[in-house]
């Protein structure tokens, strides 16, 4: 679909001239990169998803002019803990302690007095009962016999407790002096802030520049499909589970959902940890567990519109599952699919059948004897699992070390090991393939699942034991509106 430039540059040349201030959940991570160069009536683009590196803020990468001479930016969203190194920040953090703490110390000086006061209540008869006997005995010394002395000698023995309440009165009186001082010295800090920043406000333009965010990842979203030109470094999310599994967050473009699905293992699992955020799942806290009635096979499992796509163990048959009714919704054999380590990637471990998807809807990547071990993509229908289309790509899965679909591109890896890099593409809108070179580092040595998320346009890894994140560089040719 051809996406006006105009609109586009309009979007971006207002978010290039904000300053960024980022929550923390991840939330949203992406962000928007690219190179223009204007040729004609055609502008060539490279698009990234990002999840930015926690040095870079908005920054411009470069611009070109339409052909109306209006100037196009292009920029990248900084991370979400960005303005945490703003000195501005870190001064309204310390001042919030501080604020914090003097609180705390008021709500305990506060319990203290109250708790004081009502001692000094009780004993207020006590002192009038020894302030009448010493008044009768200094007028008639005489009255004053043994026993009346005893007793005023035990009435002033209760009211001894009372010196060092009145000792914590005097402490309480020189904390609220230093009190005092430090308001004022906060009152100081916080004009002079204050001025500084002019009239802003720090959280409105917080909020101005989420909502800004949220417009820089809908017009991401809009700009569509492109070519893979390059990956990112690695992202460590978390390190859980053992040396092969999978993770995911729902394909389904477009969703609100943020949950995060966990699968440790290849071999007969049944248990899917579901935790409700990203953040979640990286503190590894938050979750409820589903027990699948049938257990998978591999690590190619997709969630796709909030339910689970998997390979049955022992079988060529696809599961749909769904999480909310905890029910299985439809299965269906793959026909023909090799199955149980036949036709597996490099690593092995029954990754006969991976599923996954894209853009375009849900894919499997398989094989069959009458393929002679070749790569064979086909397009699901998510309701149903019925096969609608299918292509033979041509090369050899055992020689693959995974595989992911971007756009109806199917991106293969020529190793699961160090010095992995995408070698071979399949387009499947052309029915054509051919050798790529794709550098990524395996930081961990050795992948057992990759899969692209088309919501987030980031590469999903298990990397022995380590949850890793991959930002995607795409190629695209934007039509101007006049083409």
């Amino acid at each position: 679909m051809s996406v006006p430039m105009l609109k586009i540059g309009a979007v971006l040349s207002t978010m290039a001239m904000v300053t960024n201030w980022m929550s923390q959940t991840l939330p949203s991570l992406v962000g928007l990169n690219g190179t223009t160069i204007s040729r004609g009536g055609t502008s060539e683009r490279i698009v990234s998803a990002l999840y930015p590196s926690p040095e870079e803020g908005w920054q411009i990468y470069s611009s070109a002019q339409d052909a109306d001479g209006k100037c196009i930016c292009t920029v990248v969203a900084p991370a979400q803990n960005m303005c945490n190194r703003d000195p501005r920040s870190r001064q309204l953090r310390q001042l919030m302690e501080k604020v914090q703490n003097i609180s705390q110390s008021m709500e305990v000086l506060d319990l203290r007095t109250y708790r004081d006061l009502q001692y000094v209540r009780n004993t207020e008869s006590l002192m009038k009962v020894v302030d009448g006997k010493l008044k009768v005995a200094s007028e008639n010394p005489r009255s004053l016999n043994p026993k009346g002395f005893q007793e005023l000698k035990d009435k002033v023995t209760q009211l001894l407790p009372l010196l060092p309440v009145l000792e914590q009165y005097k402490a309480d009186a020189k904390m609220i002096l230093r009190l005092r001082e430090e308001v004022r010295n906060l009152s100081l800090v916080l004009m002079a802030i204050q001025e500084e920043m002019g009239a802003y406000d720090y959280e409105e333009l917080r909020q101005r520049v989420l909502l800004l965010e949220t417009r820089l990842h809908s017009c991401m979203q809009k700009l569509g499909c492109g070519k893979l030109t390059g990956v990112s470094n690695p992202i460590t999310v978390r390190a859980s589970g053992s040396r092969f599994g999978s993770w995911m967050t729902d394909t389904m473009i477009p969703s609100s959902d943020n949950r995060v699905w966990s699968m440790d293992g290849y071999f007969k699992g049944r248990r899917v940890l579901e935790y409700r955020t990203m953040n979640d799942f990286m503190k590894g806290q938050n979750f409820v567990q589903h027990l699948l009635p049938h257990p998978w096979a591999g690590t190619g499992h997709v969630v796709y519109n909030g339910s689970l796509y998997y390979n049955k163990y022992q079988s060529n048959i696809i599961i749909k599952y769904h999480f909310r009714s905890r029910s299985v919704l439809v299965q269906r054999s793959l026909s023909g699919a090799g199955y149980n380590n036949t036709f597996p990637y490099s690593w092995g471990g029954s990754s006969d059948i991976d599923l996954m998807a894209d853009e375009n809807g849900l894919w499997a990547v398989y094989t069959t004897i009458p393929n002679a071990g070749n790569i064979v993509i086909s397009r699901l229908e998510p309701q149903s699992l019925e096969v609608l289309q299918t292509w033979d790509t041509g090369f050899p899965k055992r020689s693959a070390g995974e595989s992911f679909m971007i756009c109806g591109t199917l991106y293969v890896t020529n190793s699961h090991l160090a010095g992995a890099k995408i070698y071979f593409a399949y387009y499947t809108n052309t029915s054509s393939y051919e050798y790529t070179d794709i550098p990524f580092h395996n930081q961990y040595s050795h992948i057992s699942m990759m899969d692209y998320n088309p919501r987030e346009r980031v590469l999903y890894t298990w990397n022995n034991g380590h949850q890793v994140l991959y930002n995607v560089t795409l190629f695209q040719v934007i039509k101007t509106s006049g083409d």
